[in-house]
């Protein structure tokens, strides 16, 4: 029997919306998050500002310069540095911060997370009050690889996900130094620490 990597291991609370899909693997998760953020729109209640795909709560700082692509939910208290780029499929937790100049790609950033600035966080799932120092990088795609699906070592084994983009699944309270680059697949059980400058590279 394949091994299976259960997100409910990483994250005690995933949103609310999203916690009837937290039984599928990480990667199915963020590769179908575009369609799954969708369907949650419609449930939103008028506390939030929805306009053409994109979700925001009446609560939440945006500063100048951000681009959002739909599908997009910010919940209440988030903060929005300036010149952040949102692509598609990206929803955010209670009281996320991300900094100016930070890109987020179809990835679920949990409560109380700061992503802090010039960080790329791509189909990844971030757990709750972890910490990104500026310039860190949640990779999604092995530009260099020929073959170029993602594998996860997690227990001592390897599962081929089947897919080409996939960043990180990464526990409650851990803490990403600055520069430190987490390469596509990455897995880190809660409260990890990465040093500044550090990659990690599980296969």
């Amino acid at each position: 029997m394949q091994q299976k990597v259960d997100i409910k291991n990483f994250i005690s609370n995933l949103p609310e919306f999203l916690k009837t899909e937290q039984n599928l693997a990480p990667w199915e998760l963020t590769i179908n998050l575009k369609k799954i953020i969708e369907k949650i729109l419609p449930l939103l209640g008028t506390e939030f500002k929805v306009s053409d795909g994109i979700a925001i709560h009446k609560s939440v700082i945006v500063e100048k310069g951000v681009t959002f692509k739909k599908p997009f939910i910010a919940m209440e208290n988030c903060r929005i540095g300036a010149n952040a780029y949102f692509r598609e499929g990206v929803f955010l937790d209670k009281s996320v911060n991300i900094g100016p100049s930070s890109e987020i790609k179809s990835s679920i950033i949990c409560a109380e997370t700061a992503i802090a600035h010039l960080n790329y966080i791509g189909n990844s799932i971030i757990g709750q009050k972890v910490n990104f120092e500026g310039g860190s990088i949640a990779a999604n795609h092995y530009n260099e690889r020929a073959d170029k699906r993602i594998l996860v070592k997690y227990n001592n084994t390897v599962i081929d996900t089947g897919v080409e983009k996939f960043g990180a699944l990464v526990g409650d309270s851990s803490r990403i130094g600055a520069n430190a680059v987490l390469s596509p697949g990455t897995i880190l059980e809660k409260k990890s620490i990465v040093k500044r400058l550090e990659l990690i590279e599980q296969l």
